[in-house]
């Protein structure tokens, strides 16, 4: 019968469709994509996807309750609500990519969630600036270092810093934000050095009033986050950091709704008298809350090294199915494409 749609050449046939063979089936459909990664990356999503229907022998109400949740997820992301960022957090899949993407030697600075929280819009200020104007915030002072692994100061970072106000929101929850505020961008200088005007972070839940807080109580989790506040490291020649500092003795240190708390990002606070001539430099309280932290970031060429030694060693747990290229994995039948 004559019809006006081009058949693809080559198709592989597909066999006569079962339980067992779906999977192989999928697979032979897929082979036409020409890109060794995306082609690899579904693969392996086909295979735990359709492991999991058979393991657990999903039904079609079940499986049509996990199509809505997704399309509800959707639905109520917005240019200031990102809730499929927030379903990775909860469910530990966005602290697994970031340790995966960007893996930290010992000795360096761990980097945790990103969070749906962050913006590019905050303002750039000088050291002592103010990232935090709300009035009713307990004053922080914090003063941090930036150096590399050989311990050399590392100048000119750009230092994204952001928080919720005392009340536990981040500035674009608010219906009548006007321009930014509870965060901001610095510089280090010559010496790595940042200091900067906050307040004390405090314990907040994330939005839970969507599919995502829905989901929290069918797991019977809470939704709440430890006191913390978020930075963000960049600089040519240097792997992006994304981490944040937590606060020791939150009552939900121990209970991350999302997975974020490292115990070497916990600190406690001291007081800005405890540093000599801290309060006179700058013109502030020596009663102040005062946060110190010595950052360290990796360059490029230490996080590839790193990557793609992390790779080698998940590729050989494969039996020589896999293999690396450029802190890759791809299936080792593309080694003839690369």
């Amino acid at each position: 019968m004559a019809h006006k749609y081009p058949v693809p050449e080559d198709l592989p046939p597909l066999k006569d469709l079962t339980i067992e063979n779906i999977t192989e089936n999928v697979h032979a459909i897929n082979s036409q994509c020409k890109d060794a990664r995306t082609k690899f990356l579904f693969e392996r999503l086909v295979v735990h996807l359709h492991d999991f229907a058979r393991e657990t022998r999903l039904s079609t109400s079940e499986w049509e309750t996990s199509l809505n949740f997704l399309r509800d997820v959707g639905q109520i992301c917005s240019p200031v609500r990102h809730e499929f960022i927030l379903l990775s957090d909860i469910l530990g899949l966005s602290l697994l990519v970031d340790a995966i993407d960007h893996p930290k030697p010992p000795g360096t600075t761990d980097g945790t969630v990103l969070g749906p929280f962050h913006t590019d819009d905050a303002f750039e200020i000088e050291a002592g600036g103010t990232v935090s104007h709300d009035p009713d915030g307990e004053p922080l002072f914090a003063v941090c270092s930036i150096k590399g692994t050989d311990g050399k100061p590392i100048s000119n970072v750009a230092v994204d810093v952001w928080e919720t106000d005392s009340q536990g929101f981040y500035d674009v929850q608010h219906a009548d934000r006007q321009t930014p505020d509870g965060r901001a961008v610095l510089h280090s200088d010559e010496d790595g050095m940042i200091c900067f005007n906050a307040i004390v972070p405090v314990p907040y839940p994330i939005p839970n009033d969507g599919p995502v807080g829905k989901l929290l109580k069918v797991l019977g989790r809470h939704p709440y986050r430890p006191s913390h506040m978020h930075f963000m490291f960049k600089k040519d020649g240097y792997d992006r950091l994304i981490t944040a500092l937590y606060l020791r003795g939150d009552p939900f240190e121990s209970s991350d709704a999302v997975f974020g708390v490292k115990e070497s990002l916990v600190v406690e606070f001291k007081k800005v008298g405890d540093v000599p001539g801290l309060a006179e430099k700058h013109g502030i309280s020596p009663d102040m809350k005062l946060l110190q932290y010595d950052f360290v970031l990796i360059t490029d060429e230490e996080s590839r090294a790193v990557k793609d030694a992390e790779a080698r060693k998940a590729a050989s747990q494969m039996n020589g199915r896999l293999l690396v290229v450029d802190g890759v994995l791809l299936a080792a039948d593309e080694q003839k494409t690369q």
